[in-house]
């Protein structure tokens, strides 16, 4: 995945000394304990000792070994016991002195075995967000806010069952599956709004997510294509690579040779790679068959599931409604 530069140093700075904040923190906490309620710090003292203890029973022989080790547990798990109930009496949550990490799975350390951990991914992923604009557009359009009532009889009924549709790929998004889907309709029926409560839900379970305007994305081709581009700067990679890709507006750029054959590049590319795409498209089965070649037709309409949207514009239903 090819993050944002600037993005990524900033992420990685904070993550450099967020293992040590955490565990500072937790001193610091402990601390507070030991100094209001000398009890605590009796028992974490005695604690404390138990790797000595265990190496002395050792160094007096084998005999009797595990059950000489067995009651220091004993007397280990005791003393837990007691200190628990001596922080809840005086009001702290029994963990109060442990190290509370914001992931558990890296320790806020933001990698895994050498793998980015997908807490730092969401972090880099909403930091994408956030600089390119997109972060406003998720906020106000989600499956919460998105409204039946501008559709009626059988449109209602469609919309129904695409937008279960949509909560269930949201949902169910695991990263590893492929899976597409092609939204065609006019303007002002919900494929953005659809498309970017997809986004959301699938950024928040810390998948990493491009959703980019048909226009923006053949631009960028084109200016690392024909040298427009800062030396070493790589904008497309990850439309390539990114666990999902949401297309915005197929069919609102510029047509060229170029454009149908980076838009055949990438759907190929990820359908090879199995890497799920969101298309959405204003304009009929018909217009994409004769704009696009059946090379890019014969994917759209055969690797992707369609969900065709009708109805009234909802942009023009609020400004009449007031």
């Amino acid at each position: 995945m090819a993050y944002n530069p600037e993005n990524y140093k900033r992420i990685a700075a904070q993550y450099k000394d967020k293992n040590l904040r955490a565990k500072q923190a937790a001193e610091m906490r402990r601390a507070e304990i030991h100094e209001k309620l000398p009890q605590v710090m009796e028992i974490d003292r005695a604690l404390s000792q138990t790797g000595l203890r265990i190496m002395r029973e050792a160094l007096n022989g084998k005999d009797g070994l595990d059950a000489r080790i067995k009651k220091l547990e004993e007397g280990n798990a005791l003393l837990l016991e007691a200190r628990r109930e001596i922080l809840l009496a005086a009001g702290y949550p029994e963990d109060y002195t442990s190290v509370h990490y914001e992931c558990n799975d890296c320790m806020d350390v933001g990698f895994i075995d050498g793998k980015m951990c997908k807490c730092m991914r969401r972090a880099l992923t909403l930091a994408g967000y956030e600089s390119s604009g997109v972060l406003k557009l998720i906020e106000k359009q989600n499956f919460s806010t998105f409204d039946l009532k501008y559709y009626d009889g059988a449109e209602r009924a469609n919309m129904e069952r695409i937008l279960a549709r949509t909560k269930h790929y949201a949902a169910t998004f695991d990263g590893k599956h492929m899976r597409n889907l092609l939204f065609i309709g006019t303007t002002g029926l919900g494929k953005t709004h659809l498309s970017s409560a997809i986004a959301k839900e699938v950024v928040e379970n810390g998948h990493d997510v491009i959703y980019e305007s048909a226009q923006k994305i053949f631009s960028d081709f084109e200016a690392e294509k024909f040298g427009r581009t800062a030396q070493g700067e790589d904008r497309t990679s990850r439309y390539m690579t990114c666990d999902l890709l949401i297309i915005d507006d197929l069919g609102t750029e510029m047509q060229s040779q170029f454009t149908v054959s980076c838009l055949y590049n990438l759907v190929n590319t990820r359908l090879i790679a199995e890497k799920s795409m969101i298309i959405s498209t204003n304009i009929r089965k018909e217009e994409l068959l004769s704009k696009y070649t059946d090379r890019i037709t014969s994917r759209l309409f055969g690797e992707f599931e369609i969900c065709v949207f009708s109805g009234k514009d909802i942009r023009s239903q609020k400004l009449l409604r007031g």
